[in-house]
């Protein structure tokens, strides 16, 4: 055992912030415990852990017990915990500070709370740029671990990655250790004895050598099929017998060890990337399928291996483009930070402050912003989390300033314009205590952001239906399921029957005041399935702006010149917000109209975070009536009021019309992929007023639509709730 192969055994793992609390525990039983059972009896072997913040912080919650285990592993060196970002953030796309902040935040929990020395961290998705090296070592951090294919775009052969390498920003150096793509496909769902044989070889061509495993936790028991796959049947025990029995030759042991044990092998400057799949995933869908087709038909030939190290797929950061609505929430992210950067360097502190900053951290989590073999931002209960926090964070800054929802606080009216989506056009925000909306003139006059400060909820938290490379997986159909234990990447199955008939796709985001022209006989199916015909040129156009304030009011004027049917019209709306009020008033007036032509115009609202599937979600009637769950399609005429409610959010959203309108509603449902297979997912609820417009003398016609929130339950169950708690 003069020169021993090391083996460094690193596990992630995470839980997204907003995941179901029974997802969770889940996989707190399937996974964090079996296996923390199985290697506290095998006292010889020494492994690291990561665990996310948000993960950390349910455990210490509900299961205190872990915890004490993991900080007892600690104390006797059998674990040693690798640090990270608090709430996993990719960190390529959050400010410097923010870095820095989230790295020695969680650095202090876990010293706190575990007595854990941290000397590295784990890079969430493994997303790499050169330039935040420097980040990591100013935030206290020695080494990380990013996967071999990080190296081999920088031009190193597989015989070149058995150790780990130096890199440097700006003058600070870090260790970066290569995880094997090798182990992680055979780990855990190959025989322990092809791991044994593979790191054999290994120390016989490199004696001393190196050699990282680092992949999420939840392989071991969370993804399908691996509970019975590695505790029922007993992979993990197998792997670690495997792993002691060799120990004359195999030494497995903990990443900080190793570099103190084993010199690096050089310097590197890595290239920005992530894993292989999760660049192949930020490519467009048709790219990805092209680069499949490329995939598969050089491997039948035998010349993957040789183009393989060449081939790059996409950047991390075009996730924002493909997902439209993941810029969007980014955008919004960047704001929340640059305001409460902008109040700590006013001098501002104190505990309102603190918590800001923790809200924003949590808004940060990685897991919503992007989207390839997992749910991610198709996931509604991710994305409306994020949302939570920053605008929790916004109105920690608020009540700050004494700017508050409550009723205590003062009340106020703003209306700015900026780029706030960082397009490099302008946007306008609508604000007051109640409500923050943003509109895109440029992009149609859209609404895209309504936020409801007392819930902490962004109405406009929508995901469009659009193609994906998997659909043609789904147009195929599902595999048997049967035989091993295969990759998460290689499954297909399918969580509902009939998923191939579900699949449509839009051509705009799902906004509102997305402003439909649609012919005289468009039917409410055609529409649901966007495939009703667009008549005008409103919905993607361009309009001129007027920003008008006065005492306790500001009003957003919209104005476009455009063509329907090759019919000019000019369309004015105007969107109003007044001090305190939870109210926006849109005005619409359309003018040159003719009397020849018929015009059927339809502006679209899209509510999102309302679920369907339950009767406490519902449409109302002017009178409080049930008109039947949210996920219904409803065809309706003459009315003036259509209300959706969700009991369980605590808010009722009122659209009251001050003429007769008909109205359709309709489910918005994507089919996309998750851990568990492909699913059909409610992202929004449709509504769509329609006119077919009679013009007065003048040939206009006019509507006005007052959109209003109300949050009483929500806010009386928070006062019942504040009143218990001031009682103990």
């Amino acid at each position: 055992m003069n020169h021993p192969l090391r083996l460094v055994l690193v596990f992630h793992n995470h839980q997204p912030v907003g995941n179901f609390d029974g997802v969770f525990e889940q996989a707190y039983q399937d996974s964090y415990l079996p296996f923390l059972d199985v290697f506290e009896r095998y006292e010889k072997l020494r492994i690291a852990i990561h665990t996310s913040g948000s993960l950390m912080e349910w455990l210490d919650a509900n299961h205190p017990e872990y915890v004490d285990r993991l900080a007892g592993l600690v104390a006797s060196g059998r674990i040693e915990i690798v640090g990270g970002a608090y709430f996993e953030p990719i960190l390529a796309m959050i400010p410097s500070r923010d870095r820095v902040g989230q790295i020695t935040t969680y650095t202090k929990w876990l010293q706190d709370r575990l007595g854990a020395t941290i000397r590295g961290m784990w890079v969430p998705e493994r997303v790499w740029e050169q330039s935040m090296a420097s980040d990591l070592v100013n935030a206290g951090i020695g080494y990380t671990i990013l996967d071999d294919f990080h190296f081999k775009n920088a031009g190193l052969t597989e015989e070149q990655l058995h150790g780990y390498y130096v890199t440097e920003d700006d003058g600070r150096v870090l260790n970066v250790l290569p995880g094997s793509e090798p182990m992680r496909y055979k780990i855990p769902f190959q025989q322990p004895e092809e791991s044994i044989n593979y790191l054999r070889y290994v120390a016989e061509q490199r004696p001393g050598s190196l050699v990282v495993f680092g992949d999420d936790g939840e392989k071991f028991g969370t993804w399908p099929g691996t509970k019975e796959h590695v505790y029922d049947r007993g992979w993990l025990v197998q792997f670690f017998d495997a792993l002691v029995a060799n120990s004359d030759w195999l030494k497995v042991t903990t990443p900080s060890e190793a570099i103190d044990s084993v010199p690096p092998l050089g310097k590197l400057y890595i290239p920005e990337g992530s894993y292989r799949e999760m660049t192949e995933w930020a490519l467009p869908a048709a790219k990805i399928n092209e680069y499949e087709d490329v995939h598969h038909e050089f491997e039948a030939q035998g010349l993957w291996h040789k183009v393989a190290q060449f081939v790059r797929g996409g950047y991390w950061r075009n996730f924002k483009v493909k997902y439209p609505e993941t810029n969007v929430m980014y955008c919004r992210m960047q704001m929340v930070s640059r305001r409460l950067q902008q109040v700590v360097e006013r001098g501002d502190t104190g505990e309102l402050v603190d918590q800001a900053r923790l809200e924003l951290y949590r808004g940060q989590c990685n897991c919503a912003y992007w989207h390839g073999a997992f749910g991610g931002t198709y996931l509604p209960h991710l994305r409306n989390a994020i949302y939570q926090h920053l605008i929790a964070a916004d109105n920690l800054l608020d009540q700050a300033e004494n700017r508050g929802w409550q009723a205590d606080q003062q009340s106020w009216v703003e209306l700015d314009a900026e780029d706030y989506n960082l397009d490099g056009r302008l946007e306008v925000q609508l604000a007051n205590n109640r409500l923050m909306a943003l509109v895109s003139p440029v992009e149609g006059g859209q609404l895209y952001e309504l936020d409801v400060k007392s819930i902490c909820h962004n109405l406009q938290a929508t995901l469009s239906r659009r193609p994906e490379a998997y659909h043609r997986k789904v147009l195929q159909g599902p595999s048997s399921g049967e035989g091993e234990v295969s990759s998460i990447h290689d499954q297909v199955i399918f969580k509902q029957e009939g998923l191939d008939q579900r699949l449509g796709y839009d051509s705009w985001n799902r906004h509102c005041l997305v402003d439909h022209f649609y012919s005289a006989d468009a039917f409410s199916a055609d529409v649901a399935s966007g495939n009703a015909e667009e008549q005008g040129d409103f919905v993607h156009g361009s309009y001129e702006t007027k920003l008008r304030r006065s005492e306790g009011r500001v009003q957003l004027q919209m104005t476009r010149e455009g063509t329907v049917a090759g019919h000019s019209l000019r369309v004015t709306k105007g969107v109003t917000l007044n001090a305190s009020d939870a109210v926006l008033e849109i005005a619409y007036l359309i003018e040159n109209l003719p009397n020849d032509l018929p015009v059927h115009f339809a502006p679209e609202f899209n509510f999102a975070g309302l679920p369907s599937g339950a009767d406490d979600r519902f449409f109302r009637d002017a009178e409080g009536n049930s008109l039947g769950q949210l996920g219904q399609q409803l065809d309706l005429n003459d009315k003036t009021e259509l209300g959706l409610v969700d009991q369980w959010l605590g808010i009722d959203v009122d659209l009251h019309f001050d003429r007769p309108t008909s109205i359709w509603t309709y489910p918005v449902e994507t089919v996309s992929q998750s851990e568990g297979g492909f699913e059909l997912v409610h992202q929004s609820v449709a509504v769509v007023p329609h006119w077919h417009l009679l013009p007065d003398t003048n040939g206009c016609w006019s509507v006005t639509i007052r959109l209003a929130v109300d949050t009483q339950l929500a806010e009386q169950r928070m006062g019942e709730t504040a009143a218990v708690a001031a009682a103990h």
